[in-house]
């Protein structure tokens, strides 16, 4: 422990193990340490159940009708991954991926006026969905092909828009999309998660669009994937990808103090020892000074025994609540998954409800999310806060992630990523750089 360290990260969190992996892979001498006594801090995945209930303080254990304890790894963080998107990139180039199992989100929904319609996922579907009108169809089929070419390097692709300057909202107008399906293409397929995006640039909303197009073609049922044993097993992963590239890993260690020196960090403390470091990784539970609160998010993990009405009995689905469809400000989503994930036991359904709090009573904010769900079995609310840097890093070269948003898919995650990247090392994130050479060494092979 009495040692120098390039690097030292405290949190096993995803955002800090995939920066653990990064840095490992570079080349830097990396030390991981975790309060707790299991992976994945904010975004762990419980098991056993028992575990689950402990956790939220509910008295007695789980009933005999949920099954056995061990079948279930429940996540605290709902999210998914865009088979298209960064996260699976950045799990591909570091062959991550031949750790995990993953299998494709069975359909996304939206609700809209009280009922829930499948988001359609081919022109097809298109065509042949209640969520619009005849008229609205031809438009909005044209809209997603002027989508599909748009190329801002290329003017015959842009039919008069200024990726730079028009708005969102001037791209409707174009193409005489009604509210009901702007509602729609703003928050279930482009996943704001607000109505601030309308009056912004066109050229992200676009480029969302696409992401959710091209992550929905690569298998067809939706646009998400997601890992079999839970989330957890993500930032696990990472870590042993850190570990192969000689990372160093403690759990269970309490920390005592992060040691700072003329306002730069020099080491972190634990049980009476000093490891020293250039560089601090952490969640900014491990120092809440560096931090601010930037809002709260309810979670509300409910156990079932049946899969959602409406959604053709899916073992898995995502559904959006669009804030206006409901008067609020924030999207309420629900993220479902089931005993075909290896995260619950035979039989059972998991549905986790998220937004981002607006009032003094959140679990009235999420009900239009619960009636979707009844009958619920079980169901453990937590209220989070969350939280972002206010320190840099710059000077004292503490690098604080962020706390995990109420965004369904890991986009944001890897933002922060990026941007800790660029804080750390001075340079633009590039994923070429993440590109594993080690391969792990079993048995025999490590003696030739």
């Amino acid at each position: 422990m009495n040692e120098e360290y390039d690097v030292i990260v405290l949190g096993t969190g995803l955002t800090e193990c995939i920066l653990s992996g990064i840095m490992s892979v570079k080349g830097k001498k990396v030390l991981h340490m975790d309060r707790n006594s299991y992976y994945g801090g904010e975004s762990a995945s419980i098991t056993p159940l028992e575990d689950l209930f402990k956790r939220f303080s509910l008295p007695g254990s789980p009933p005999d009708s949920m099954g056995k304890g061990r079948d279930w790894n429940v996540d605290l963080i709902p999210k998914f991954l865009m088979a298209n998107g960064q996260l699976v990139r950045m799990l591909l180039i570091t062959q991550v991926t031949r750790y995990l199992d993953f299998k494709v989100i069975e359909g996304s929904f939206v609700y809209k006026k009280g009922s829930i319609y499948k988001v359609p996922s081919t022109e097809t579907e298109a065509l042949a969905s209640s969520l619009m009108g005849l008229f609205e169809k031809r438009r909005f089929r044209k809209f997603l092909v002027f989508v599909a070419n748009f190329d801002q390097n290329d003017p015959k692709t842009l039919e008069g828009v200024d990726p730079n300057k028009t708005t969102m909202r001037d791209v409707y107008k174009k193409f005489d999309l009604g509210q009901d399906v702007v509602d729609f293409t703003g928050h279930a397929l482009a996943l704001y998660r607000t109505d601030d995006y309308l009056d912004q640039p066109c050229m992200e909303s676009i480029n969302r669009i696409k992401l959710y197009s091209e992550s929905l073609a690569r298998y067809g049922k939706s646009p998400y994937l997601y890992p079999l044993y839970g989330l957890g097993e993500l930032p696990q992963g990472f870590a042993r990808l850190s570990a192969i590239y000689g990372g160093t890993y403690m759990l269970n260690k309490p920390i005592e103090e992060i040691v700072i020196e003329n306002g730069k960090v020099v080491g972190v403390k634990s049980e009476g020892e000093i490891a020293r470091c250039k560089q601090l990784i952490c969640d900014p539970s491990y120092i809440k000074d560096h931090a601010k609160k930037v809002g709260q998010v309810i979670r509300v993990i409910c156990i079932m025994s049946h899969p959602i009405k409406n959604t053709s009995d899916a073992n898995s689905c995502q559904i959006i609540i669009p804030q206006n469809q409901v008067n609020r400000k924030h999207d309420i989503y629900v993220c479902m998954i089931s005993y075909a994930h290896n995260v619950a036991a035979q039989g059972k359904y998991v549905a986790i409800i998220s937004t981002t709090v607006e009032t003094n009573d959140p679990e009235k904010e999420i009900k239009p999310a619960l009636d979707l769900l009844e009958p619920v079995e079980q169901k453990f609310v937590s209220i989070s806060d969350m939280y972002a840097p206010t320190d840099m890093g710059s000077d004292s070269q503490i690098f604080i992630s962020r706390s995990y948003d109420a965004t369904t898919h890991f986009e944001t995650t890897c933002d922060d990523i990026k941007d800790i990247y660029k804080r750390m090392t001075g340079t633009e994130f590039d994923f070429a750089e993440m590109e594993r050479k080690k391969n792990d060494i079993f048995g025999d092979a490590a003696d030739q």
